[in-house]
């Protein structure tokens, strides 16, 4: 691990996305809280708190880091792509006031909940799949604030 003894403790944040594509049917199936395993989102949002608190468990080089705020959020989109599916796009933002940043427990928990929505659904959708997973912004530390430019 990088040694960070030297850093300032400063607020740090991170915001993460990711997106998962999945069949109208499989949504409304999450909408009406119809899915076997139970209210998806909100397993999905546990989880996704869940990975961010393991990050160092999983990456390697990864700082075990005293989080302040971890939040997951979901935007549903019954909009149909060019392939036919629709979507849930995650939203995790990290918080801590450390000497390092909190982007890979940002990216982490939305991964962690798109992997979990696809375990719930995959008995009633198996073709879901998920993508653009991506670090949307972070702030705090030496390096400043970036903001990912689409």
């Amino acid at each position: 691990m990088v040694d960070v003894s030297s850093k300032a403790s400063t607020e740090r944040i991170a915001i993460a996305k990711a997106k998962v594509l999945l069949l109208p049917a499989t949504l409304e199936k999450i909408q009406q809280r119809t899915i076997a395993k139970g209210d998806v989102l909100a397993v999905a949002q546990v989880a996704g708190v869940m990975g961010a608190k393991k990050t160092p468990d999983l990456i390697p080089m990864c700082h075990p880091m005293l989080l302040t705020s971890v939040d997951i959020s979901f935007q549903e989109d019954p909009q149909l792509d060019h392939t036919g599916y629709c979507s849930i796009t995650i939203t995790a933002t990290v918080k801590t006031t450390g000497q390092t940043g909190v982007e890979m427990e940002a990216l982490t928990a939305a991964s962690v909940s798109a992997l979990t929505i696809y375990d719930m659904c995959k008995s009633v959708d198996r073709g879901m799949s998920f993508t653009d997973v991506y670090l949307l912004s972070k702030s705090g530390g030496k390096s400043g604030t970036y903001e990912r430019k689409h």
